[in-house]
């Protein structure tokens, strides 16, 4: 935990510091649009290369080798001061972070017991959104036009993987299972398919453009550092919350009404550009709507899939997912460069709506007849979590159904028994 809160730390940063560098040495949006999108191409590829990595050197050299090249792509952003350098090391950095996400959450689910998986797994979520939004913050402690905050999270990277490394614990055994094809998901549920491929696309415009909005609308570094915390700290507080309501409530109701707040929200920030709190809030909104969105989605679909096909099908929706935050920065950059800033917000209000619309009218199309005690457990993940991490998610999340459901039998039994 201490060394996913400090490469978290320095993940959260480089993206944010990144996009103000950009904008500081005068690249346009739109062509900062595609070096944004390079980080999310280079994590999709990661999840698919990173288990045949570690079958073939193991954890240990994968975890070790992904961290030395991250450390080198921080470094080399204020060496070379070049979009299309920046586009290559992008994609470089997404596609060592997928490897090294794999094998955190490989360990920490080796290392968990069946009973605390569920506990290991929140913490670990709460960790990594800690050490994003604390990330932020650092902006504010150099200039970004300078080499010292690239430095910096050179350091916190190169320093996180110590405590794993010089761990004494034996490296996990772990295979993740054959994600389902596209085509059986779309079956399984329509409308949680098309909504991860639309909220990729707004995820990566929250996490690759939002910087670039702050910056060419000119927020201090300060400012900058505040709008894109609040999108992140919306994200963690409101993730609980709404899967309390996801467990007892019909998920598609849940569904139109999280996109409709957000799109809402997007709307209200087009309308607020001149009053900085009020942008907050909406970027507090729209974090605390758009990142547990995926979480319900997934739930949605498992709805529909026997508990043995949740995992396999937890690999091909964060395919999806990723197949729509590959486009998101690119589409968002051009409309930024030709319409002006304000399509950042349109761009959210567009996608949000077009969820929402799409599961109105999916509600005419299909019956939820699934009551609350058989709905397929919630749990908490967002888009950066892997398919190793949301295998062992939805398991332990099952076990411990299985458990409240046998004390509950249990607890009957003695009733009848008493009396």
């Amino acid at each position: 935990m201490l060394g996913m809160l400090l490469l978290m730390l320095g993940n959260g940063l480089q993206g944010t510091l990144l996009g103000v560098r950009g904008s500081l040495e005068n690249i346009d949006s739109a062509t900062m649009g595609y070096v944004m999108s390079a980080y999310f191409v280079g994590f999709l590829g990661g999840s698919k290369a990173a288990p045949w990595m570690l079958q073939r050197v193991g954890h240990i050299r994968v975890f070790a080798a992904l961290g030395s090249l991250v450390s080198a792509a921080f470094i080399l952003y204020a060496a070379v001061v070049d979009p299309i350098a920046w586009l290559f090391l992008r994609l470089l950095v997404g596609f060592c972070f997928s490897g090294i996400y794999v094998v955190a959450e490989s360990w920490l689910n080796d290392a968990s017991a069946n009973e605390t998986r569920g506990q290991s797994l929140s913490l670990y979520l709460i960790v990594q959104m800690l050490g994003i939004v604390l990330g932020q913050l650092l902006l504010n402690v150099a200039d970004p036009g300078g080499y010292n905050l690239f430095v910096l999270i050179t350091v916190l990277v190169s320093v996180s993987f110590a405590p794993i490394l010089l761990s004494v614990s034996k490296a996990p055994v772990h295979e993740t299972a054959r994600a389902m094809s596209i085509s059986e998901l779309v079956k399984a549920s329509p409308l949680a398919c098309f909504g991860s491929l639309l909220l990729g696309g707004v995820f990566s415009t929250l996490f690759g453009m939002a910087p670039i909005y702050a910056t060419q609308s000119g927020f201090s570094i300060a400012q900058v550092s505040y709008f894109i915390s609040s999108i992140y700290l919306g994200g963690m507080l409101l993730q609980y919350p709404i899967g309390w309501l996801s467990d007892r409530y019909d998920r598609r109701f849940l569904i139109i009404g999280v996109t409709a707040i957000c799109a809402v929200s997007a709307c209200v920030g087009l309308l607020a550009s001149d009053s900085f709190v009020l942008l907050i809030l909406v970027a507090f909104a729209i974090g605390g709507m758009s990142n547990p969105l995926y979480s319900l989605l997934l739930a949605y679909i498992n709805d529909y899939l026997d508990s043995d096909q949740m995992p396999a099908a937890s690999g091909g929706f964060l395919f999806i997912n990723g197949l729509g935050a590959m486009s998101g920065p690119i589409v968002v950059g051009y409309t930024m460069a030709e319409f002006g800033n304000h399509w950042f917000f349109i761009t959210i209000a567009t996608l949000m709506a077009a969820i929402c619309v799409y599961g109105i009218y999916r509600i005419t199309q299909r019956t939820y007849d699934i009551a609350p005690e058989d709905a397929a457990p919630h749990v908490l993940l967002t888009s950066r979590t892997t398919a190793v991490g949301a295998e062992f998610a939805i398991e332990a999340a099952d076990e411990a159904q299985l458990d409240e459901l046998e004390e509950a039998d249990e607890a009957s039994e003695w009733d009848t028994y008493r009396k």
